[in-house]
């Protein structure tokens, strides 16, 4: 297959080396300097810096050549990239089927990703999510993976999941297209939370309690916007929780450990230099929970901590202290 993988930051220029396994890749950087020095150093040395870009990968920053001969197009920005992408597609007047791998919500509207398609695409455009547990550096590395693609179009699941299988990249079909983005976007979430927990030197224990009770909040706000149950406890939920709460690779995880440490967010997140999706989803997580009634209280306590200037330990001490109830509620 012919591939275009629209966005050269660390998941795109990884996700592209990956497919160039298998595939024919052009990578598209919106920054025609990056396209010109990644193409010169066959690095991308901003996002995924030590880790050679495969030659069977062209790099561009012209769209209209990136997708001018694709057979499916790969969206990799972040979640507030994607309309702007979208739209410029929609100009190019692009039928080519799609699939993005943003995780989050739109800052602006609140909108997942698929709200932002719909709006953008042309009803025929067979479209779909990718997701799962997966760090770009290892990716990148050929280490093994696992993804879902979803769509709500099975047959167009399916097809595309057995397309990108690889055997460094196992990709698995779904239909649960919202389980799927929520999982992602709200695991994020849970990372900051598992962050400051870790920060704060509060255990082994304590983190595993928290990630447990953060996979109740993404499945009890999941299932009340429509998605299924088992969805939130594969690898769009309980995996990429694990790892993104977990790892020490994680942008989440890290945003959460330097709040425990006292420094300010707009501090971190300039250092950083990476999209930490988590900031911008809790705000539109605890909005979605109060609309349909569920109870967050992680999410809320990292919203207090992002926003609000709560104080880890303050935050901490408030979870603790909250009324016993059955653990199924």
């Amino acid at each position: 297959m012919k591939l275009a993988v629209l966005g050269a930051g660390a998941w795109g220029t990884a996700l592209a080396t990956s497919f160039s396994r298998e595939h024919t890749v052009m990578l598209w950087a919106r920054d025609a300097a990056q396209a010109a020095a990644i193409r010169q150093s066959r690095v991308n040395q901003r996002y995924l810096p030590g880790l050679p870009l495969p030659e069977a990968v062209a790099v561009t920053a012209a769209l209209d050549d990136a997708i001018s001969a694709a057979d499916l197009i790969v969206l990799v920005t972040s979640t507030a990239g994607m309309a702007p992408v979208l739209s410029s597609l929609r100009g190019l007047d692009a039928r080519i089927p799609l699939l993005w791998a943003c995780k989050g919500f739109e800052v602006s509207t609140g909108r997942l990703p698929h709200q932002i398609a719909d709006a953008l695409l042309p009803a025929d455009v067979s479209r779909g999510a990718l997701s799962g547990p997966s760090f770009a550096q290892e990716v990148a590395q050929g280490k093994p993976a696992a993804l879902t693609l979803a769509s709500v179009d099975a047959h167009f699941a399916s097809r595309a999941a057995a397309d990108l299988n690889s055997t460094s990249l196992r990709v698995y079909s779904s239909t649960d297209l919202i389980g799927v983005e929520l999982g992602g976007a709200l695991k994020n979430v849970i990372a900051i939370a598992a962050g400051v927990s870790d920060g704060l030197d509060l255990g082994n224990n304590a983190r595993a309690a928290l990630v447990t009770r953060g996979l109740s909040e993404i499945s009890r706000l999941g299932m009340a916007l429509g998605g299924r149950p088992d969805t939130f406890m594969g690898l769009t939920g309980l995996g990429d929780l694990i790892l993104t709460a977990t790892g020490d690779l994680s942008r989440n995880r890290t945003v959460g450990r330097r709040l425990a440490a006292g420094q300010s967010l707009d501090a971190i997140l300039a250092d950083l230099g990476h999209v930490a999706e988590g900031v911008n989803s809790a705000r539109a997580a605890l909005r979605l929970a109060r609309e349909h009634h569920c109870d967050m209280p992680i999410t809320e306590a990292v919203c207090g901590l992002l926003f609000d200037g709560l104080s880890p330990k303050v935050a901490v001490r408030q979870l603790m202290a909250r009324e016993p109830k059955p653990e199924a509620r």
